[in-house]
């Protein structure tokens, strides 16, 4: 902080002296009243960009050296003429009185910018809250709900109903262990704490271990063929795996049931491409520039989310240099592709098949 004000003084008074000695000797062809006016116009800039102190150092250095090198007689502090008292008066009170209001408007400014981002703040805690009040309390409750049926009716159920209610808490952990992952994805995210951990790669693999976490979803179907064709990349397991979770999980949540979700692997000549595209109804047009958005859900959508997820997806893709876009498909659903640059190795490739 000490050093950036030390560098405002050195460049304000720079700036001051530069334009005195150029307007010196301009000053027979255009007047020193006009250097009056041309330092008055640096003032009022320094004062947009420098802290208060600078700027009133150079608007008393201004007048100082307007007075003994413009003012005649020039080169002493002297002034011949009332006119030209006045008018020295007249800039420097105009000068510091500038600096003052200009300030004045920048604390305003920033006060204005302080309570828009409170306001922001504010609205993004009641959406975090009004969220997870949901998002987390009810998989809780269905743990604990299945858990004390078990407890109190031990000799009554049976193996069957016993399977079931352990299916239910096996459903419910996995959704809240879901939640908190992307609470903590976005964490990351807005500390800046994302650091890939790259390593040659198999494509078809990660496809494949993110599509085997939906193992027990029997409402959708995901369909993917390995494409053996491609060779290894080096990129970072964790993150692609967590890009295409989150893309199939958002599509198991808003389309319907027993539609598919299609996952592709393409190279391109920067890396490779992902492509994931489900049989819903699409999104609105409207709300297409939206779907990043963290927080950010679909007007009446059904509960089961915290539109946490896509906007992960877009932090992760970016920790990664790629872009993801997302499109409407002709007769519905909706298509979300994923560019990332990549080193890729065929020899790698063909040894790790070896």
């Amino acid at each position: 902080m000490k050093n950036s004000i030390k560098i405002q003084y050195i460049l304000s008074i720079s700036l001051i002296l530069i334009t005195a000695l150029i307007g010196f000797y301009a000053s027979p062809y255009i007047g020193y009243r006009v250097v009056a006016l041309i330092l008055l116009l640096e003032l009022s800039i320094l004062a947009m960009i420098y802290d208060i102190l600078p700027v009133l150092v150079s608007s008393v250095l201004s007048a100082i050296v307007w007075n003994f090198f413009f003012i005649p007689p020039i080169f002493n502090f002297s002034i011949g003429t009332t006119e030209d008292i006045l008018l020295f008066l007249m800039y420097f009170f105009v000068a510091l009185i500038n600096t003052v209001l200009t300030f004045k408007i920048k604390q305003y400014e920033k006060k204005v910018r302080d309570r828009v981002e409170r306001e922001k703040t504010l609205k993004l805690y009641d959406t975090i809250i009004s969220s997870l009040s949901h998002e987390l309390r009810t998989p809780i409750a269905a743990i604990i709900g299945s858990i004390d049926t078990i407890q109190e009716n031990k000799d009554k159920l049976d193996s069957e109903s016993v399977d079931e209610l352990l299916t239910e808490i096996e459903t419910a952990s996995i959704r809240l262990n879901g939640q908190v992952e992307n609470l903590l994805n976005m964490s990351r995210l807005e500390s800046g704490f994302i650091k890939t951990k790259s390593d040659w790669t198999d494509l078809n693999e990660i496809v494949f271990s993110a599509i085997d976490h939906f193992s027990a979803i029997k409402t959708h179907k995901i369909q993917f063929e390995s494409n053996e064709m491609l060779p290894l990349y080096y990129v970072d397991y964790g993150l692609i795996e967590q890009i295409i979770y989150n893309i199939v999980k958002n599509a198991t949540l808003y389309t319907p049931t027993n539609t598919s979700i299609y996952i592709r692997l393409n190279p391109n000549q920067e890396g490779f491409t992902i492509e994931i595209e489900d049989e819903g109804s699409g999104f609105p047009v409207t709300e297409l520039e939206k779907v990043f958005e963290k927080f950010y859900r679909l007007p009446n959508a059904k509960a089961g989310g915290t539109g946490l997820g896509l906007s992960i997806v877009k932090g992760f893709v970016e920790a990664l240099n790629g872009e993801v876009k997302i499109q409407n498909v002709k007769g519905g659903g909706a298509v979300f592709t994923i560019d990332i640059p990549a080193k890729s190795s065929t020899l790698n490739k063909i040894i790790d098949h070896e």
